[in-house]
């Protein structure tokens, strides 16, 4: 029995050169976000992981205590290698909750995903492998994941590797801190309604993105 009142969030960031235009916004997002999680009750972990090209991915942290979370320094350069770098994450992290005692494991797993563009250089993933991995981790292990994406459709580009449309947000690059509210807001929804009781496959069903958090996502 896993524990329902702590809580994992993984959240992988992408640090393309592209970002570069958009490094305050998202640093001011991140950091609010976790500000704000800071504050609900329970128990939370945080892992986070920054890329750009083939290779080139970082783990900042793997399971620190949220409220030991420094401001975020983000360091935009190269290329986007998304599929290798959503691959790895999910592997490490699923390691990491692998080597706990089953009491001491998280009710709930959240595996967030932002990045500003496309796939365009990874070389170990396709498509469809990382949508055979996320289905699999969402129906066997009850992870969540959340699609954030600009400068494209983002609930399209989530369908395409398995993340499911009331959990993809497509936001402008200068709402980027935006779109991390809205992150923030469903998260806090289903880490209540979990430590409440409720299935995870229930909790989501109150958590998904609302049309206004949609429409100022989408505001330049």
């Amino acid at each position: 029995m896993t524990d329902p009142n702590y809580t994992h969030m993984a959240f992988l960031l992408d640090a393309s050169g592209s970002m570069a235009s958009i490094k305050s916004d998202v640093e001011g997002g991140f950091d609010a976000f976790i500000a704000d999680q800071r504050t609900q009750p329970g128990r939370c972990t945080v892992t986070l992981a920054d890329f750009s090209g083939p290779g080139d991915y970082v783990v900042r942290y793997t399971g620190k205590d949220v409220a030991e979370v420094e401001p975020l320094s983000l360091h935009p350069r190269g290329m986007t290698a998304l599929l290798d770098s959503i691959g790895r994450l999910i592997t490490e992290t699923g390691q990491f909750l692998a080597a706990m005692p089953e009491d001491q494991r998280p009710g709930l797993v959240i595996v967030g995903i932002m990045t500003d563009g496309l796939e365009n250089s990874s070389q170990e993933w396709t498509h469809a492998g990382i949508k055979a991995l996320i289905e699999t981790q969402e129906q066997t292990y009850k992870w969540v994941f959340h699609y954030l994406g600009a400068n494209q459709d983002a609930i399209e580009v989530g369908a395409g590797i398995g993340v499911r449309a009331d959990a993809s947000l497509t936001y402008a690059p200068a709402a980027a801190g935006s779109a991390m509210e809205a992150y923030s807001a469903s998260l806090t929804s289903m880490r209540g309604a979990v430590a409440r009781g409720e299935d995870v496959e229930s909790a989501r069903h109150g958590s998904a993105y609302t049309a206004a958090q949609r429409r100022k996502a989408t505001k330049s």
